[in-house]
C-alpha cells in the first residue's frame, strides 16, 4: 500500500508533497556526484567512501551553518534558488580554512507548508553551492512543521565534511611578523548581519524591488547576492604558494575573525584603504548612521576571506587567484603585538 494518511493531511502534512519534492529535486542532486558518493537520497544515511590515499594522516574536518534571517529576503522577492548556495558557503569556506578539501555536504530544511516547488528550487541553490565548492550532496532532510513557521517560510541549514592531511593543515603556527595579509573579494554582504541590514533599510514588500542607482540593481537583487564560495582557488593557491593561515570573514566581521588565525603575540595590520569596497557597505553606513567600528565588527567589507603568505609570494598570490577567476589584493602585513587586528 502506497504512503499516505488523510489524518496528518488534515492536520496539515502532506506526506505526497515530500515524495514530490524528492522527485523534482533528484536532478539536483545528480549534478553534484563526485568519485566516492556511494548512494543516492532517500536512504537511511548518506554514504561516502573517501580516497585516502597520499596522506600519511588525514583529520576529517566538518563545518555546519544556516542563512539566518537573509531569508526573509527570499521570502519578500519569491526567490529561492540562490540561498542553498549561501548554505553551502557558510560551511565548505570555513572547512577550507583549515585547509580541508571538503567531500560532501548535507542540508536540513524546515518549512511551513511542503511546496515541492519551492523545495526543489532552494535543493537547487544547495546542489550548485556543492558544485562551485566540488563536493557531493549526499542527502538532507525536509520536514513539514505546520504551526511551527509560517505556510511560506522555512529555515535552511547543513553541515560538510572534508579530509586534509595532518601536516598540511592550516593552524596559524607558522605565520611569522611579517608576512602578508591577501583579501579575497567578497560578492557583498554575503549571508552575515541581515538583522541590523533589514533594520536599516525597514526592509519590506513596498521598497524590496526599489532600484538603488550606485548599487546598479535592485535593493532585493543587491541583498539577495549570493554568498561567495571560496573552496577551488584557496585549494589551487596552496599548491602553488605557501599559505599558512585562513580566515573565513563571516559575522564578527575583521575583530573577531581575523584572531582566529593568529597565535599569541602575533597582530594583523589591516589597511582599510586597500580594501575593495563595495558601494552596499557605503550605503548602509549611511543611511544606518553606523559607526566604522560596527562596520568592520558586523560585515566582511568587501573581503570574505584573508590569507596569510609569506611577504615575498603576496603578489604572486594575488596573480594566481586572478588568474582563477577570484579577485584579491594584499591588504596588509602581520606584526609583533597583541593586539588582534588594528586597521590603519
Amino acid at each position: 500500500m502506497k504512503s499516505f494518511s488523510e489524518s496528518y493531511k488534515a492536520a496539515g502534512v502532506d506526506v505526497t508533497a515530500g515524495y514530490k519534492a524528492v522527485e523534482l529535486m533528484k536532478g539536483h542532486v545528480e549534478r553534484t556526484r563526485i568519485p566516492g558518493v556511494v548512494s543516492g537520497i532517500g536512504g537511511f544515511g548518506g554514504l561516502f567512501q573517501p580516497n585516502l590515499s597520499g596522506m600519511k594522516a588525514p583529520v576529517f574536518v566538518s563545518g555546519t551553518d544556516g542563512v539566518g534571517t537573509k531569508l526573509k529576503i527570499a521570502f519578500l522577492m519569491g526567490k529561492h534558488d540562490t540561498v542553498g548556495i549561501d548554505c553551502v558557503a557558510m560551511c565548505v569556506n570555513d572547512v577550507v580554512c583549515c585547509g580541508a578539501k571538503p567531500l560532501f555536504f548535507l542540508d536540513y530544511l524546515a518549512v511551513g507548508r511542503n511546496h515541492p516547488e519551492t523545495v526543489a528550487s532552494i535543493v537547487g541553490g544547495v546542489a550548485e553551492g556543492c558544485v562551485q565548492a566540488g563536493c557531493a550532496l549526499i542527502g538532507g532532510e525536509t520536514a513539514e512543521m505546520p504551526g511551527f513557521y509560517p505556510a511560506d517560510e522555512y529555515d535552511l541549514a547543513g553541515f560538510s565534511v572534508g579530509v586534509a592531511d595532518r601536516e598540511k593543515m592550516l593552524d596559524g603556527s607558522r605565520i611569522q611578523p611579517g608576512d602578508a595579509l591577501v583579501g579575497l573579494q567578497s560578492s557583498g554582504l554575503h549571508s552575515n548581519g541581515f538583522s541590523l541590514v533589514r533594520k536599516v533599510f525597514n526592509v519590506s514588500e513596498r521598497n524590496i524591488g526599489m532600484q538603488i542607482g550606485e548599487l546598479g540593481h535592485t535593493l532585493g537583487e543587491e541583498l539577495l547576492t549570493p554568498t561567495r564560495i571560496y573552496v577551488k582557488p584557496v585549494l589551487a593557491l596552496m599548491k602553488q604558494v605557501s599559505v599558512k593561515a585562513v580566515s573565513h570573514i563571516t559575522g564578527g566581521g575583521f575583530y573577531e575573525n581575523v584572531p582566529r588565525m593568529l597565535r599569541p603575540g602575533i597582530t594583523a595590520r589591516i589597511e582599510k584603504e586597500a580594501l575593495p569596497r563595495l558601494p552596499i557597505f557605503s550605503l548602509l553606513q549611511r543611511q544606518g548612521n553606523i559607526p566604522e567600528h560596527d562596520m568592520y565588527n558586523t560585515f566582511n567589507m568587501g573581503v570574505g576571506m584573508c590569507l596569510a603568505v609569506p611577504k615575498e609570494e603576496a603578489n604572486r598570490a594575488v596573480r594566481i587567484l586572478g588568474d582563477a577567476g577570484q579577485p584579491a589584493a594584499v591588504i596588509g602585513e602581520l606584526a609583533a603585538g597583541e593586539e588582534g587586528v588594528v586597521l590603519c
